[in-house]
């Protein structure tokens, strides 16, 4: 049926090895160059090489080096790839409800080259420039020969593009993940760090080496600044936030959508219109129960197939449970306060995103499947298959009150000092853009877990929920060896989102309406902007450097090497941190002098430094 559109252009099917003619199979995957189309008469593509990976609520932050990425496309262009596509080059957000999964979080950037906020993520942008460079220099060899592979040792090898002209270019391969090697091509000798390409576009010199980054890399910082007033007149100064509160009922509010024995799927009861659903029943507790007498409490056990939920009894919060990312049923075990006579029991389930690949996910649910009260005279009482009462979604979803022509459609309750630690509590305030341009987060680290909005805009789901600090993290990544998504993990302990990005063209100079709801409890005098900004530099230059732009290519790599620092726009840089011409150690903003320094390292820089804001000076004041 696609393919009798003639639609003028061809068409492809990712990950699919029997797409039939004319279809083309593609590659999706950290690597491609072993790809293989399913016929002579198809092109190599990749259609997605995933440069990170995704966030899920509750896990560690995954990373993906710079020198693997640029690894990874060396290699496929070094196997004769055609079209090559990174998945993602720009990192995004997943607004309001978009974001799947389950429990992927709002936050996917996916470390892409250029970052969820739209800055570059240095140094990977600029090595990956630099690698695109060298790849187009090699262009005209690539286009016009196929590859010829000389084996260099038992994990290196050549690819050579040489069509018996003058043209000509090669890629120097070493799949050794741990260690270096010198290798003869051509009859001269070229060093090769381990898990490395060397490319040279005229089969002689070195332009360019995956494993070698020179580009700039950066120090990033998210600034906050905290909410302010709109005010009416400059006149009367910064007055105290006014904040308007609005508290859902615990369970049914109008009428109950329906009842019945036992329990539904949430998914095909909400059809995805919202993350909630209530499930509430009710039960007589006698005056005769041994636990009113000893002030003990019963326990509540509940099992779920996702993907969150949170338990009340006679409106109050006993506790919350949520999965971990995956479809695996969880538990919700904690004791609970119950009265003689009758007890209003009210839980509210909750999704976190739907699966959104793989097979069969139509059938994957979500929702309670067991409900049971321990410790009661007669035993075990099993909810399960009594009556329950159901209510799609929130009063405040169902109002709309998170938008300009809803906000009135309840009895908001105004305070200076907003309730702080209630669960099911809508917060609304009225406040300033945030000065300046930069990119703008939410820092949402003192609540629970909710949604929030910006003049009617999904900023989306907020959770800022920790890692286990027993996992395991990694200090520094290890770009050598196949990668994966759990190899280099950071994090442990730590929110797995704390910032939600608010794009600077939803705020108004004034008068923006920020609404939040907050599940759980949190502190909403605690919320602030947040400004990403650049705020370091680094270079770090070892000799013998390949460099794209140098003129002429040294052979093997041997010649002078350049660090070069540039500066976000209207900025310049205002002090030297640290330099050190020798064998440093660690990272960008937190490197350590090695053995061997030369002493006037600082000074050299400093003064390199001056001159250019001299110039910079000049420049300035002769325009």
């Amino acid at each position: 049926m696609a393919v009798s559109q003639n639609i003028g252009v061809p068409w492809i099917m990712c990950q699919q090895d029997d797409a039939p003619d004319p279809v083309i199979n593609t590659c999706n995957s950290f690597y491609c160059d072993q790809f293989t189309p399913n016929s002579p008469n198809k092109p190599k593509i990749w259609t997605e090489n995933w440069p990170g990976w995704f966030k899920t609520f509750g896990a560690r932050d995954p990373h993906r080096p710079a020198e693997d990425v640029a690894f990874s496309v060396a290699r496929f262009f070094q196997k004769g790839g055609s079209v090559h596509n990174y998945y993602m080059y720009h990192g995004g957000t997943n607004f309001g409800r978009t974001s799947g999964g389950p429990f992927i979080t709002t936050s996917y950037d996916y470390e892409a080259p250029i970052d969820e906020y739209g800055l570059p993520r240095l140094p990977k942008w600029g090595h990956l420039k630099e690698l695109h460079k060298a790849i187009k220099l090699s262009e005209h060899a690539l286009l016009k020969s196929e590859p010829t592979t000389l084996s260099l040792g038992p994990s290196q090898e050549a690819d050579v593009y040489d069509d018996g002209s003058e043209v000509c270019a090669a890629f120097l391969a070493n799949l050794d993940d741990k260690t270096d090697k010198n290798v003869v091509f051509r009859n001269v000798s070229y060093h090769l760090p381990s898990w490395s390409v060397s490319i040279l576009p005229d089969c002689k010199n070195v332009v360019f080496n995956t494993a070698k980054v020179g580009s700039q890399a950066s120090l990033v910082e998210m600034m906050p600044e905290e909410l302010t007033p709109s005010v009416t007149s400059p006149s009367k100064g910064l007055k105290a936030l006014k904040w308007d509160v609005f508290v859902e009922n615990a369970g049914i509010w109008g009428v109950a959508d329906f009842a019945k024995n036992g329990f539904v799927d949430h998914i095909n009861t909400t059809k995805d219109t919202t993350d909630y659903l209530w499930y509430t029943t009710s039960i007589i507790v006698g005056e005769n129960e041994e636990f009113l007498k000893k002030a003990s409490h019963p326990v509540l056990l509940i099992e779920s197939k996702g993907h969150a939920l949170h338990a009340f009894v006679n409106q109050e919060l006993q506790g919350s449970a949520s999965g971990n990312g995956s479809h695996s049923p969880f538990k919700f075990e904690s004791p609970i306060s119950l009265k003689a006579g009758k007890n209003e029991i009210a839980l509210l389930s909750m999704t976190v995103g739907l699966q959104n690949a793989g097979g069969l996910y139509e059938w994957v649910g979500a929702g309670l499947t067991s409900v049971k009260i321990e410790g009661l005279n007669n035993g075990t009482m099993d909810l399960s298959m009594s009556r329950w009462t159901y209510k799609i979604g929130l009063q405040g979803e169902h109002l709309s009150i998170y938008k300009p022509d809803g906000l009135n459609s309840i009895n908001w309750v105004s305070t200076s000092e907003p309730p702080k630690n209630q669960p099911l509590t809508w917060y609304k305030v009225v406040v300033d853009s945030p000065s300046g341009n930069e990119p703008v987060g939410l820092d949402m680290i003192h609540m629970g877990k909710g949604l929030a909005w910006l003049n009617g805009e999904e900023i989306g789901r907020y959770w800022p929920i920790k890692s286990s600090e027993h996992e395991k993290c990694v200090e520094e990544c290890d770009y050598r060896g196949k990668f994966f998504p759990d190899k280099c993990l950071t994090g442990c302990g730590e929110p797995t989102q704390r910032w939600y990005h608010v794009p600077r063209s939803w705020f108004k100079p004034s008068g923006n309406i920020l609404v939040i709801f907050e599940e759980k409890g949190g502190d909403p005098t605690k919320i602030t902007f947040s400004k990403r900004k650049i705020s370091g530099l680094c270079s770090l230059i070892a000799e013998d450097f390949p460099m794209v732009d140098q003129a002429p290519v040294r052979k093997g790599g041997s010649g002078k090497s350049a660090a070069h620092l540039k500066c976000p726009k209207n900025t310049l840089i205002s002090n030297v941190k640290f330099a050190s011409f020798g064998n440093p150690t660690g990272k960008c903003g937190s490197y350590s002098m090695g053995e061997c320094h030369d002493p006037n390292s600082t000074l050299a820089v400093e003064k390199v430094r001056l001159l250019q804001l001299q110039l910079y000076k000049w420049v300035k004041n002769h325009r």
